[in-house]
């Protein structure tokens, strides 16, 4: 049976109040006393009820994480550098997983809110009327992380994902290409599909470039969406010697057609991606692509966090910087 503050109370013969200050570290007590209490603590193996003395503090050191989808290589370097800096400060994390477009993110925010969260790190999930005014129900800090508002002024981190696309068209185009390709995520999405691609757009008319509408192709950034609109692309017959793939989901899918269909990389065709997940590495030939300091904005996340809880100052919204990686994937064209 696990030891109780009553235990511990009689083990070193003071009252439950005593031990009650001692362990929520309250003034009131001799040295000598916070000795006998302690010793008395070790002996037993007493741990601190956490719900308990989340009722004295008003405060439960758990914070909720809101994540698409949990799988995804995207998200979990995020996750990593949240977790990890959550642990140092003595954290638990509530992982939720909200599902595409968000379809579970109402009853996770209201289950978050019954469990009494400190506070809430909403990952690439896009801010409607809802959402909004459940978390500023909850009265307690949240942050969005690779997302924005544009409607609410709610903290955020991310980078410029407008600017990170016009970079990775940039590149293609330096490396002497001018029919590029795009796959691109969500045709609708505010955030991250319609910005990167203005930034495609933007790039390719600073340079002269034609717009070629019939070789911009629509998914949702994941492995199975960078496949079909990469087999849609072939099925088109228009000339083109790159590809920018707004994820490196999707931009591995794009590789596994090539693949089947015999079509060399970068020989035949180049390719870059956008995040620098774990997988661009991995993949055959490795991946070139626009690389997003993915567990750095976890880290800053959570101490942007950890600052409204102890100061109530989230300081300014952050944008991050962007860069290529450099793999095996673009051909410099003579």
């Amino acid at each position: 049976m696990k030891a109780t503050i009553k235990d511990v109370a009689t083990r070193a013969n003071v009252s439950v109040a005593t031990v009650s200050r001692v362990v929520n570290n309250l003034d009131g007590y001799s040295d000598e006393t916070k000795e006998k209490v302690l010793e008395a603590i070790k002996e037993l193996g007493y741990q601190r009820n956490a719900i308990a003395r989340g009722l004295v503090t008003k405060t439960t050191k758990t914070i909720g994480v809101l994540i698409p989808i949990v799988s995804a290589y995207l998200y979990a370097e995020i996750l990593n550098g949240i977790e990890e800096k959550a642990n140092e400060n003595g954290y638990g994390i509530f992982l939720c997983n909200t599902g595409v477009n968000g379809v579970r993110a109402v009853n996770y925010i209201k289950m978050l809110g019954e469990r009494q969260v400190d506070a809430i790190i909403v990952v690439s999930l896009t801010i409607n009327d809802e959402y909004y005014n459940l978390l500023n129900s909850l009265k307690i800090p949240y942050i969005l992380v690779s997302t924005l508002s544009y409607k609410y002024k709610i903290p955020y981190i991310k980078v410029d994902d407008q600017q990170a696309a016009y970079t990775a068209t940039q590149f293609l185009i330096e490396k002497g290409h001018t029919k590029i390709a795009l796959i691109s995520g969500g045709k609708e999405d505010k955030i991250s599909g319609i910005t990167r691609v203005n930034g495609y757009r933007n790039a390719l008319q600073d340079y002269d470039i034609n717009i070629n509408e019939n070789i911009i192709k629509y998914g949702d950034f994941t492995y199975n969406s960078g496949i079909m609109c990469m087999e849609d692309l072939l099925q088109e017959k228009e000339d083109f010697t790159a590809v920018f793939a707004t994820s490196d989901e999707m931009a591995l899918g794009a590789l596994s057609v090539m693949h089947r269909n015999k079509i060399e990389v970068p020989e035949k065709i180049s390719i870059i991606g956008y995040d620098n997940t774990l997988i661009a590495q991995m993949s055959n030939p490795p991946l070139t692509t626009v690389a997003q300091p993915l567990y750095e904005m976890g880290v800053k996340a959570f101490a942007k966090i950890l600052s409204v809880l102890e100061t109530g100052n989230s300081g300014d919204n952050m944008i991050l910087s962007h860069k290529i990686v450099e793999r095996e994937t673009v051909k410099l064209l003579k």
